[in-house]
C-alpha cells in the first residue's frame, strides 16, 4: 500500500511537463555557466594591457554579473515568473532601499571617481587616516589594504575621497629623512660636514638630487637638523635605518654630543641655591 501511495506520488509530481521544465533549467545553467566564464576569459584577453588593474577588474566583474543577471532571468521566465511584475515590485523596493542605502550609493559614486581619476592603483603603499598598506583590491564600496603587520583594512570610497591619500610609492624615488639634535656646545659647521660626508659615502644614496642638509630650528635640549638622502622607494625605510646608525657611530667617534633633555628641580627655598639639582632625564 505505501509503495503504491508513493509510486503515484512520484507520478503525479514528475509530469511530461515538469520533467520538461526540469531539463530546460538544467540545460540553462549546465551551458549558461561556462559560457559566463568563457566569455569572461575573453573578454580578459581583449581587455589586458589597454586599462589599469583596477578598471581590468571592473569591467570583468561587470561583464560576469550582467551575464549571470541574464541566466537568473531566463531561470525565472522557464518557471513561469513574469519579468514585468518582477521589475514593478523591485521599482517599489528600490525606493525603499534606496533611502536605506545612501551610504553605498554614495561609495559606488565615489568609487568610480578613485577608477576614473587614479591617484593610486593596485600594489600601491599608501596612508589613509594613520593606516598604511598595500592597496590589494579597488572595488565599487570600498578598497581594502594589507599592511607590513599582516592586517587586512576596509576603506571605505566616500572616506578616500574626503580624506587626504598619500601614494607612497607613485614616484620612483624618495627621501628617507630623519631629524638629528645636536648639542648647543658643538660646532655646527664642523656637524654638517660630518652629515654631508656621511651622505655622499652612504650606499644606495642618489647624488642627484642632493641630500637634505637643513638647520632646522633651536630645540629644548639640542639644535635640530633635518637629515636625509635620496633613494629608490624600495629602499627608503631600510636607508632610514642606516642614516641612523651611521649617525650614531660617527657622532660617537668624533666626540659629538647627542642630547637628551634635562629637567631642572628646585628643592629649597630660594635663598639656599645649593639645594637646586639638576637631574637627566632620557625621553
Amino acid at each position: 500500500m505505501l509503495e503504491l501511495t508513493a509510486m503515484n506520488f512520484i507520478t503525479e509530481f514528475f509530469t511530461p511537463e515538469r520533467i520538461s521544465l526540469i531539463v530546460r533549467v538544467v540545460l540553462i545553467l549546465v551551458i549558461g555557466i561556462p559560457v559566463v566564464k568563457l566569455i569572461g576569459k575573453i573578454v580578459a584577453r581583449l581587455i589586458k594591457g589597454k586599462l589599469s588593474i583596477q578598471s581590468e577588474v571592473l569591467v570583468l566583474r561587470t561583464v560576469k554579473y550582467v551575464l549571470l543577471l541574464i541566466i537568473l532571468v531566463m531561470v525565472l521566465n522557464e518557471f513561469g515568473f513574469k519579468i514585468s511584475a518582477i521589475l514593478g515590485a523591485a521599482g517599489i523596493f528600490g525606493v525603499a532601499i534606496g533611502f536605506a542605502s545612501q551610504t553605498s550609493i554614495s561609495n559606488i559614486i565615489s568609487g568610480i571617481f578613485l577608477i576614473s581619476e587614479k591617484p593610486f592603483v593596485i600594489s600601491d603603499l599608501v596612508e589613509v587616516n594613520g593606516n598604511v598598506g598595500v592597496v590589494e583590491s579597488i572595488d565599487l564600496l570600498s578598497i581594502k589594504l594589507k599592511t607590513f603587520d599582516g592586517r587586512f583594512v576596509r576603506i571605505p570610497n566616500e572616506s578616500m575621497i574626503k580624506n587626504d591619500v598619500i601614494n607612497l610609492t607613485r614616484y620612483d624615488i624618495r627621501r628617507a629623512q630623519i631629524v638629528v639634535g645636536v648639542a648647543y656646545k658643538e660646532d655646527i659647521r664642523k656637524v654638517m660636514d660630518i652629515l654631508k660626508d656621511i651622505a655622499d659615502n652612504m650606499p644606495d644614496a642618489l647624488k642627484d638630487p642632493a641630500p637634505l642638509l637643513l638647520l632646522n630650528e633651536f630645540g629644548s635640549s639640542s639644535i635640530n637638523i633635518s637629515f636625509g638622502v635620496w633613494t629608490s622607494t624600495s629602499n627608503v625605510y631600510n636607508m632610514k635605518t642606516q642614516l641612523i646608525l651611521a649617525v650614531k657611530e660617527r657622532f660617537d667617534q668624533e666626540g659629538i654630543e647627542i642630547p637628551f633633555p634635562h629637567l631642572s628641580i628646585y628643592a629649597g627655598q630660594a635663598s639656599d641655591p645649593i639645594k637646586i639639582q639638576n637631574i637627566s632625564k632620557d625621553t
